[in-house]
């Protein structure tokens, strides 16, 4: 009788289920070999948890204030300490979880896609098609994320919703460049020419077999750019730009505490800490899956 590993390990797989079960269960124990991915996914697995059962995680109203208890040091009662308006800080990073999570997961959601989209379309095409597409790609690849980010946030007006757009804006032109790039290597290919000749139209060989190929180093391009998301969404919320008082967004907890850097530096330094700590789970994690979905890396072992 067959074992549920043996068949997940099978080399010849009897369905597309059984496939991308194995190429699944094959990617987690190469992650599993590399310590770094491992703490890095566990950051971020702390981060969702974090963010589902913040009521029950925090023990305050992130927004609660009490000016009797103001610019506590961190003590056993309030771990993190308080800001200028009383308020607990670690229940407030606990809930700002929600507001980080919220944003990498709408950036992604929104501009993963649309750049996998133009870049595949761009590079099947070509010519002028592929001219126009990448010409755009360009002008917005010619500025820095962070400027363009303020500049479409400025115009848009302050809000999350608007940061999460100006972000997602200044994101997708990466994505386009690395699907563009996989997609020229592709369409050429035996099994393109097949398809076509059996009548496939140049939507169906996008969407169901350019499109799947491309996945692999978008996953790898999206989970190391999350580090750069949240310290552009920080970045708009310092300069007052991204979500408003009195949700707890790391950024602008930042900047209300920059003025008391000096004396009282745990209003600062915790939501500090916290954007640290997460970046750097999407990196690790970022690096382990450029290991392991990496075609060339696995060429290489």
């Amino acid at each position: 009788m067959m074992t549920v590993q043996a068949w997940l390990l099978d080399d010849s797989p009897k369905s597309r289920g059984q496939a991308a079960a194995g190429r699944a269960y094959r990617v987690t124990l190469d992650l599993l070999r590399n310590p770094l991915a491992v703490l890095g996914a566990l950051i971020i697995l702390g981060l969702i948890l974090t963010a589902i059962f913040a009521p029950w995680i925090a023990p305050e109203s992130p927004v609660g204030q009490d000016l009797s208890n103001r610019l506590l040091p961190p003590s056993a009662e309030h771990w993190m300490g308080t800001d200028e308006l009383g308020r607990d800080i670690f229940s407030r990073v606990v809930y700002g979880a929600r507001i980080t999570l919220l944003i990498v997961g709408l950036v992604a959601v929104i501009s993963a896609p649309l750049g996998l989209l133009i870049g595949a379309v761009s590079g099947y095409f070509g010519g002028w098609t592929d001219r126009v597409l990448m010409g755009i790609t360009d002008v917005f690849l010619s500025m820095p994320k962070l400027i363009l980010a303020l500049a479409f946030a400025a115009a848009l007006g302050p809000g999350i919703e608007n940061a999460i757009i100006a972000i997602a804006i200044t994101t997708w032109p990466a994505y386009a460049r690395i699907a563009r790039a996989e997609t020229l290597t592709i369409r050429n290919s035996e099994f393109v020419a097949a398809t076509r000749l059996l009548g496939a139209s140049h939507t169906r060989l996008i969407a169901r077999h350019i499109l799947p190929l491309c996945t692999s180093s978008m996953i790898i391009r999206v989970t190391l750019d999350m580090a750069g998301i949240i310290l552009t969404a920080a970045g708009l919320g310092f300069l007052g730009l991204g979500a408003q008082p009195p949700l707890p967004e790391w950024g602008a907890m930042i900047s209300r505490g920059r003025s008391f850097i000096l004396d009282q530096w745990w209003v600062a330094t915790m939501p500090g800490f916290a954007i640290i700590i997460v970046s750097l789970g999407f990196c690790f994690l970022g690096d382990g899956l450029r290991d392991v979905l990496d075609p060339k890396s696995e060429g290489k072992s």
